[in-house]
């Protein structure tokens, strides 16, 4: 016992110290996981609730405890949402604590500041709407393609395997379907590789210039800079039409969590003090319609910007979902295409040398 008082009384180290309480820590610590983020058919449900809600008059602290006693949402999220409410965070916060994209949580952020919360929850849950439905249909479209692509492979590696080596004749078809197995294979992993390098690279890269490179690809080029006129175009209406200065917009971009957004605030302040016009500046990024200064030259004549740009949001959107829903449309008949090619030269492979042996 003596010892061990003395052993406590000398001063340890701080590895030794952190290795104590790491083994003094109850083993249910690192049992509880994190909650799962919520599907999109839930981040809908929970934005719906929260905007009727609101529209009934309830309070942030109300609608919490009411979605905590009514169970309409599961209890580990209303106990991050009563947790961070105890910390005095704003509604942006929770709902990043939620798992919400960062989409969502910038648009919630500015409405705190422009006041028009319940329109942008409105604005909100059309969008998630909106992303639903494409990913449904892209579901759809993908599906039987790939089970199709999945069989479309054993098909080849049964032929590899079993049939052409019985076969006494080689020719150049036979060498390609016994070589496709491995060309698909390697070009599925190099795929995943150069995706995963990719989006390394777009994290660790700077937002503006890395957008101002991709809004170049086609087709997705074209929809990337649809969807940024749309989004930033909406935002922006949203806080010139509360009243608030260019200068206090480019200030409070600077405060989301957005990185682009970010990167655009510093950008527009620095123009802004070196006197180029909102609508000059907007105009140096490609990423953005040409349509959208043009926008701004005008309602800054009339003086109603915030309306122009709102309007002209909704019309990018329904054009941008269109887009999308037209570009789904193509994608499975390319890739019928594909299998059905291959599938023609699985026979040709099989019956050329019956052929050849035919006509000896």
């Amino acid at each position: 016992m003596l010892l061990q008082k003395i052993i406590r009384c000398i001063p340890q180290k701080n590895g030794i110290g952190k290795l104590k309480h790491f083994l003094n820590q109850d083993i249910s610590v690192f049992v509880k996981q994190r909650p799962r983020k919520l599907s999109l058919i839930r981040q809908r449900k929970v934005i719906e609730l929260f905007h009727n809600l609101f529209i009934s008059g309830f309070h942030l602290v109300e609608i919490v405890d009411f979605l905590k006693r009514s169970q309409l949402l599961a209890d580990c999220y209303t106990t991050i949402l009563s947790q961070g409410l105890l910390a005095g965070k704003t509604f942006s916060a929770l709902l990043s604590d939620l798992q919400f994209s960062e989409t969502v949580v910038t648009q919630v952020a500015l409405a705190e500041v422009h006041g028009k919360l319940e329109l942008s929850l409105s604005n909100i849950q059309d969008y998630l709407s909106n992303l639903m439905k494409i990913r449904k249909k892209l579901v759809e479209v993908a599906t039987y393609p790939v089970i199709l692509l999945v069989f479309l492979l054993a098909i080849m590696l049964g032929l590899k395997n079993y049939l052409l080596p019985q076969l006494e004749e080689e020719n150049g078809l036979t060498k390609m379907i016994d070589n496709l197995p491995i060309f698909f294979l390697t070009l599925l992993g190099t795929g995943l590789v150069i995706t995963l390098l990719l989006k390394y690279w777009y994290e660790k890269s700077e937002k503006v210039k890395t957008i101002s490179l991709l809004v170049r690809l086609p087709f997705l080029g074209k929809l990337m800079q649809l969807y940024l006129t749309a989004y930033y175009a909406r935002e922006w209406g949203n806080l010139i039409g509360q009243g608030l200065e260019m200068s206090q917009i480019s200030d409070l971009m600077q405060q989301q969590s957005s990185s682009l957004f970010r990167g655009l605030g510093s950008q527009l302040e620095k123009a802004l003090e070196n006197g180029t016009s909102f609508e000059e500046h907007i105009r140096s990024y490609s990423f953005f319609r040409r349509e959208l200064s043009l926008i701004i030259e005008y309602g800054q004549v009339k003086a109603k910007l915030g309306h122009e740009l709102a309007v002209y949001a909704d019309e990018c959107w329904e054009e941008f979902f269109t887009k999308i829903q037209t570009y789904m449309q193509f994608i499975q008949p390319i890739v019928f295409l594909f299998v059905a090619l291959i599938i023609v030269l699985i026979y040709a492979a099989m019956l050329l040398p019956i052929y050849q042996q035919m006509e000896i």
